[in-house]
């Protein structure tokens, strides 16, 4: 499909507007502009985009990765309540070796039959606190590695935007991400209705009863795979929502160009397809990594580190159970970015706009 199609399919998606209602730009005169299209405009009269006025007043509008980093934390919170029982469902499906599931709909009518509805929101508050951090350090990081990627007339290639993209998936995944999503595996895993006879009675119990049981060592089980899934995805993400930005809407960093709540949903969600695919062994890896307590004296742990446990997840269960548990990722991860992409491009659009208007 071309550009052209997936922007008059977005078109369509906007009431009240022949055409997708528009970004906002800056006129010459640094005041702040809400361009929507009239029937005029549309019949073929010249308008003002928000990278030409920009590039007429001789400045460009940015933000501080500070300001990015907020914006991405707003977006997490929102997305985790909206997503977390596609990742439960995830994680259950990755954790399956029996067959027990027989797809994504059988293990979500399995999970609220035995175990109720809200059980869907297991793990939701690690889940939205790790999201919250993870997308305020992964913009944040992003953000200050792309400035200092820049060459001196602020030209940042598309080499150095997936190198800073990868920056901020690594430290997410060694400051973030690994010792959080332990904890929500170990809490997702968990089946049964009698909270009694659960292990973990919750959050903050779960990471005390790791750090107790195997050190703290043990809230970074499966690091690797989880540097190499983030680092992966993240170089991915940047570098897609930029080109989609520029391919669908015609905006490019820093021109001043607030894009509609719907293109932001449009170009992160196909921004984050590529991603899981490229990562879906990754995942799988580090889930069983993550699941994994550890081992009782006189016994062995099942998967010694990153690459043992490909080559015995391969070799017990084949090679299309690195895929396991891609579909709901599908159905998590791409409607997820769309929502935080959304969130956070309003929240940057509203301070680019402030600092327009002064």
């Amino acid at each position: 499909m071309s550009h052209h199609s997936l922007r008059e399919l977005a078109s369509s998606a906007c009431v009240g507007s022949s055409s997708f209602p528009a970004s906002t730009s800056y006129s010459s005169s640094s005041s702040f502009v809400l361009f929507i299209p009239s029937a005029k405009e549309n019949s073929g009269a010249t308008t003002t985009t928000g990278a030409a006025a920009v590039a007429a007043a001789g400045k460009t509008i940015g933000v501080s990765p500070a300001i990015k980093a907020v914006s991405g934390s707003f977006g997490g919170i929102i997305e985790a309540c909206c997503l977390q029982p596609v990742d439960v469902v995830k994680t259950r499906l990755q954790l399956d070796k029996t067959g027990q599931y027989k797809g994504i709909a059988d293990c979500f009518k399995q999970i609220q039959a035995n175990e109720g509805t809200k059980a869907l929101w297991k793990g939701l508050t690690p889940f939205a606190t790790h999201l919250c951090f993870k997308y305020m350090l992964r913009m944040g990081t992003n953000a200050t590695f792309q400035a200092g990627l820049r060459d001196e007339n602020g030209y940042l290639s598309t080499q150095r935007r997936m190198l800073a993209g990868f920056g901020a998936g690594v430290c997410e995944a060694v400051m973030i991400v690994t010792p959080f999503e332990v904890v929500k595996i170990r809490l997702q895993q968990q089946k049964g209705l009698d909270a009694s006879k659960l292990k973990y009675k919750g959050t903050f119990h779960c990471a005390k009863t790791i750090i107790a049981e195997e050190g703290v060592k043990g809230l970074w089980s499966g690091v690797g795979p989880t540097i190499a899934r983030n680092g992966t995805n993240q170089m991915c993400l940047f570098t897609a929502k930029a080109q989609v930005d520029k391919t669908l809407w015609g905006k490019h960093d820093g021109d001043g160009m607030v894009l509609h709540p719907a293109q932001s949903l449009v170009s992160g969600g196909l921004a984050a397809t590529f991603g899981p695919i490229a990562t879906g062994p990754f995942d799988v890896m580090k889930t069983r990594l993550m699941a994994q307590a550890k081992a009782p004296p006189g016994t062995e742990a099942k998967y010694k580190g990153f690459l043992h446990a490909g080559v015995v997840i391969f070799r017990e269960e084949g090679i299309f159970a690195m895929w396991k548990g891609l579909l709901p990722r599908l159905m998590r991860i791409p409607p997820g970015q769309a929502i935080t992409w959304m969130v956070a491009d309003q929240v940057v659009g509203f301070v680019e706009r402030r600092q327009g208007e002064q």
